[in-house]
Protein backbone atom coordinates (compact mmCIF):
# COMPACT_ATOMS: atom_id res chain seq x y z
CA UNK A 1 0.00 0.00 0.00
CA UNK A 2 1.25 3.73 -0.62
CA UNK A 3 0.11 7.06 -0.06
CA UNK A 4 1.03 10.78 -1.09
CA UNK A 5 2.34 13.16 1.67
CA UNK A 6 2.54 16.77 -0.10
CA UNK A 7 3.51 18.69 3.05
CA UNK A 8 4.39 22.08 0.67
CA UNK A 9 3.63 23.28 -2.59
CA UNK A 10 5.60 24.54 -4.93
CA UNK A 11 8.99 25.13 -6.57
CA UNK A 12 11.81 26.99 -8.83
CA UNK A 13 13.05 25.74 -11.78
CA UNK A 14 16.59 25.03 -11.41
CA UNK A 15 17.63 22.61 -14.55
CA UNK A 16 16.36 21.54 -18.25
CA UNK A 17 15.00 18.93 -16.61
CA UNK A 18 12.35 21.74 -15.22
CA UNK A 19 11.44 22.89 -18.44
CA UNK A 20 8.02 21.49 -18.55
CA UNK A 21 7.31 20.59 -15.02
CA UNK A 22 4.12 18.80 -14.81
CA UNK A 23 3.17 20.74 -11.47
CA UNK A 24 2.98 24.28 -13.65
CA UNK A 25 1.65 22.86 -15.72
CA UNK A 26 -1.54 21.45 -13.32
CA UNK A 27 -1.47 24.91 -11.33
CA UNK A 28 -1.86 26.51 -14.68
CA UNK A 29 -5.00 24.96 -15.21
CA UNK A 30 -5.97 26.32 -11.73
CA UNK A 31 -4.59 29.46 -11.77
CA UNK A 32 -1.56 28.68 -8.90
CA UNK A 33 1.48 29.86 -9.01
CA UNK A 34 3.96 27.05 -9.01
CA UNK A 35 7.40 29.06 -7.95
CA UNK A 36 5.72 30.22 -4.54
CA UNK A 37 6.53 27.37 -1.58
CA UNK A 38 3.82 26.96 0.85
CA UNK A 39 2.94 24.49 3.21
CA UNK A 40 -0.37 22.51 2.64
CA UNK A 41 -3.17 21.10 4.82
CA UNK A 42 -1.59 17.88 4.80
CA UNK A 43 1.97 18.90 6.30
CA UNK A 44 1.50 16.47 9.49
CA UNK A 45 -0.19 14.02 7.73
CA UNK A 46 1.94 11.07 8.86
CA UNK A 47 0.81 12.33 11.99
CA UNK A 48 -2.36 12.47 12.14
CA UNK A 49 -5.00 10.08 14.17
CA UNK A 50 -7.74 8.67 14.32
CA UNK A 51 -10.64 8.94 17.08
CA UNK A 52 -9.67 6.06 18.29
CA UNK A 53 -6.26 7.41 19.16
CA UNK A 54 -4.29 5.42 16.05
CA UNK A 55 -2.28 6.87 13.33
CA UNK A 56 -4.17 7.89 10.50
CA UNK A 57 -1.81 6.16 8.03
CA UNK A 58 -0.94 2.28 8.50
CA UNK A 59 2.12 1.05 9.76
CA UNK A 60 4.23 -0.37 6.80
CA UNK A 61 2.79 2.18 4.09
CA UNK A 62 5.24 3.62 1.58
CA UNK A 63 5.14 7.45 1.89
CA UNK A 64 5.55 9.04 -1.45
CA UNK A 65 7.08 12.34 -0.13
CA UNK A 66 6.90 16.24 -1.42
CA UNK A 67 6.12 15.24 -5.26
CA UNK A 68 4.76 18.72 -5.58
CA UNK A 69 7.90 20.21 -4.77
CA UNK A 70 11.06 19.10 -4.01
CA UNK A 71 12.10 18.19 -0.42
CA UNK A 72 14.82 20.21 -0.61
CA UNK A 73 13.51 23.56 -2.10
CA UNK A 74 15.05 26.51 -0.48
CA UNK A 75 11.58 27.85 0.19
CA UNK A 76 10.84 24.96 2.60
CA UNK A 77 14.34 25.22 4.75
CA UNK A 78 12.00 26.28 8.07
CA UNK A 79 9.63 23.59 7.62
CA UNK A 80 12.09 20.78 7.17
CA UNK A 81 13.31 20.10 10.78
CA UNK A 82 9.60 19.32 11.53
CA UNK A 83 9.02 17.26 8.67
CA UNK A 84 12.30 15.16 9.57
CA UNK A 85 10.77 14.65 13.11
CA UNK A 86 7.49 12.82 11.73
CA UNK A 87 9.68 10.67 9.73
CA UNK A 88 11.27 9.82 12.95
CA UNK A 89 8.50 9.54 14.59
CA UNK A 90 6.93 7.27 11.99
CA UNK A 91 9.53 4.58 11.81
CA UNK A 92 7.08 2.77 10.69
CA UNK A 93 6.31 3.92 7.38
CA UNK A 94 8.76 3.64 4.93
CA UNK A 95 9.34 7.31 2.68
CA UNK A 96 10.44 7.89 -0.79
CA UNK A 97 11.07 10.84 -2.20
CA UNK A 98 12.62 12.68 -5.51
CA UNK A 99 15.38 15.31 -5.52
CA UNK A 100 17.40 17.31 -8.11
CA UNK A 101 18.50 19.15 -4.96
CA UNK A 102 21.45 16.80 -3.15
CA UNK A 103 23.76 19.95 -2.77
CA UNK A 104 21.24 21.34 -0.15
CA UNK A 105 21.15 17.87 1.25
CA UNK A 106 22.77 18.70 5.04
CA UNK A 107 20.25 22.27 5.04
CA UNK A 108 17.94 21.43 8.20
CA UNK A 109 19.21 17.85 8.79
CA UNK A 110 18.36 16.40 11.88
CA UNK A 111 21.11 15.99 14.60
CA UNK A 112 20.87 11.98 14.98
CA UNK A 113 20.93 11.14 11.13
CA UNK A 114 24.34 9.48 10.90
CA UNK A 115 24.38 7.40 8.20
CA UNK A 116 20.83 7.50 7.17
CA UNK A 117 17.25 7.12 8.87
CA UNK A 118 16.50 3.31 7.77
CA UNK A 119 13.01 4.49 6.51
CA UNK A 120 13.77 7.25 4.32
CA UNK A 121 15.13 6.73 0.56
CA UNK A 122 15.84 9.80 -1.54
CA UNK A 123 16.49 9.19 -5.05
CA UNK A 124 18.54 11.72 -7.63
CA UNK A 125 17.22 12.83 -10.85
CA UNK A 126 19.39 13.67 -13.51
CA UNK A 127 18.22 14.41 -16.78
CA UNK A 128 21.28 15.03 -19.28
CA UNK A 129 24.67 13.99 -18.86
CA UNK A 130 25.60 18.05 -17.40
CA UNK A 131 23.43 17.07 -14.18
CA UNK A 132 24.43 13.75 -13.91
CA UNK A 133 27.82 14.73 -13.91
CA UNK A 134 27.05 17.59 -11.39
CA UNK A 135 24.91 15.69 -8.84
CA UNK A 136 25.89 11.91 -8.87
CA UNK A 137 29.61 12.66 -7.41
CA UNK A 138 27.64 14.48 -4.66
CA UNK A 139 24.96 12.25 -4.28
CA UNK A 140 27.34 9.16 -4.03
CA UNK A 141 28.91 10.27 -0.79
CA UNK A 142 25.86 11.59 1.14
CA UNK A 143 24.96 9.56 4.37
CA UNK A 144 21.80 8.07 3.01
CA UNK A 145 20.48 4.07 3.35
CA UNK A 146 18.78 3.48 0.29
CA UNK A 147 19.76 5.44 -3.11
CA UNK A 148 18.49 5.68 -6.44
CA UNK A 149 19.16 7.25 -9.62
CA UNK A 150 15.88 8.64 -11.79
CA UNK A 151 17.19 9.21 -15.95
CA UNK A 152 14.06 11.75 -16.21
CA UNK A 153 12.69 13.23 -18.44
CA UNK A 154 15.66 11.69 -20.30
CA UNK A 155 16.67 14.21 -22.84
CA UNK A 156 20.08 13.04 -24.07
CA UNK A 157 22.06 9.61 -23.81
CA UNK A 158 23.68 9.64 -20.18
CA UNK A 159 26.61 7.49 -19.36
CA UNK A 160 26.33 6.72 -15.48
CA UNK A 161 29.12 3.86 -15.48
CA UNK A 162 30.90 5.51 -12.96
CA UNK A 163 28.80 6.29 -10.53
CA UNK A 164 27.04 2.86 -10.58
CA UNK A 165 28.54 1.37 -7.58
CA UNK A 166 25.87 -2.00 -6.67
CA UNK A 167 26.80 -1.09 -3.08
CA UNK A 168 25.74 2.39 -3.15
CA UNK A 169 22.95 2.27 -5.82
CA UNK A 170 19.62 0.08 -5.25
CA UNK A 171 18.06 0.82 -7.85
CA UNK A 172 18.00 3.52 -11.38
CA UNK A 173 14.99 3.88 -13.35
CA UNK A 174 14.48 5.80 -16.24
CA UNK A 175 11.70 7.57 -18.42
CA UNK A 176 10.35 10.03 -20.87
CA UNK A 177 8.62 13.35 -20.96
CA UNK A 178 4.78 13.93 -20.52
CA UNK A 179 2.62 16.79 -21.79
CA UNK A 180 1.72 18.19 -24.53
CA UNK A 181 5.31 20.24 -24.97
CA UNK A 182 7.10 16.73 -24.40
CA UNK A 183 10.74 16.45 -25.79
CA UNK A 184 11.58 13.58 -27.19
CA UNK A 185 13.12 10.24 -25.83
CA UNK A 186 15.08 8.16 -27.98
CA UNK A 187 14.27 4.28 -26.52
CA UNK A 188 18.21 3.60 -27.63
CA UNK A 189 19.18 5.66 -24.93
CA UNK A 190 16.91 3.90 -22.54
CA UNK A 191 18.57 0.25 -23.79
CA UNK A 192 21.68 1.67 -22.96
CA UNK A 193 21.25 2.81 -19.72
CA UNK A 194 19.55 -0.73 -18.52
CA UNK A 195 23.21 -2.02 -20.61
CA UNK A 196 24.88 0.18 -17.73
CA UNK A 197 22.85 -0.98 -15.48
CA UNK A 198 23.11 -5.17 -16.17
CA UNK A 199 26.93 -4.60 -16.69
CA UNK A 200 27.05 -2.83 -13.14
CA UNK A 201 24.61 -5.60 -11.76
CA UNK A 202 22.31 -2.74 -10.43
CA UNK A 203 18.69 -3.06 -10.58
CA UNK A 204 17.27 -1.17 -13.50
CA UNK A 205 13.43 0.03 -14.00
CA UNK A 206 11.79 1.64 -16.89
CA UNK A 207 9.12 3.68 -15.75
CA UNK A 208 7.40 5.62 -18.56
CA UNK A 209 7.99 5.93 -22.32
CA UNK A 210 7.12 9.75 -22.17
CA UNK A 211 4.53 11.54 -24.96
CA UNK A 212 7.02 11.25 -27.69
CA UNK A 213 9.35 8.15 -27.90
CA UNK A 214 11.77 7.78 -31.15
CA UNK A 215 11.91 4.16 -31.54
CA UNK A 216 14.01 2.82 -34.70
CA UNK A 217 13.89 6.15 -36.24
CA UNK A 218 10.14 6.53 -35.76
CA UNK A 219 8.44 8.88 -33.33
CA UNK A 220 5.52 7.13 -31.82
CA UNK A 221 3.21 9.73 -29.70
CA UNK A 222 2.15 8.03 -26.71
CA UNK A 223 -1.07 9.00 -24.48
CA UNK A 224 -0.30 10.10 -20.70
CA UNK A 225 -2.61 7.01 -19.58
CA UNK A 226 -0.65 4.50 -21.61
CA UNK A 227 2.92 6.08 -21.12
CA UNK A 228 3.40 3.71 -17.85
CA UNK A 229 1.21 0.73 -19.21
CA UNK A 230 3.75 0.58 -22.89
CA UNK A 231 6.89 0.84 -20.89
CA UNK A 232 5.49 -2.31 -18.43
CA UNK A 233 5.06 -4.10 -22.16
CA UNK A 234 8.93 -3.27 -23.37
CA UNK A 235 10.06 -5.60 -20.67
CA UNK A 236 13.25 -4.48 -20.40
CA UNK A 237 13.30 -4.16 -16.51
CA UNK A 238 15.96 -5.92 -15.09
CA UNK A 239 16.20 -7.68 -11.14
CA UNK A 240 13.55 -5.17 -9.94
CA UNK A 241 12.77 -6.45 -6.60
CA UNK A 242 10.46 -3.34 -5.76
CA UNK A 243 10.89 -2.17 -2.03
CA UNK A 244 9.04 1.26 -2.53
Amino acid sequence: MSVSWNLWHGCQKISPGCKYCYVYRQDERHGIESSVVIKTANFNLPVKRKRDKTYKIQSGEVVYTCFTSDFFVEGADEWRKEAWAMIKERSDLRFFMITKRVDRFYVSLPKDWGEGYENVAIACTVENQAMADYRLPIYINLPIRHKLIVCAPLLEAIDLRKYLDSDKIEEVSAGGESGSDARICDYEWILDIRKQCVDSNVPFWFHQTGARLRKEGKIFRIMRKFQHSQARKAAIDYKINRVL
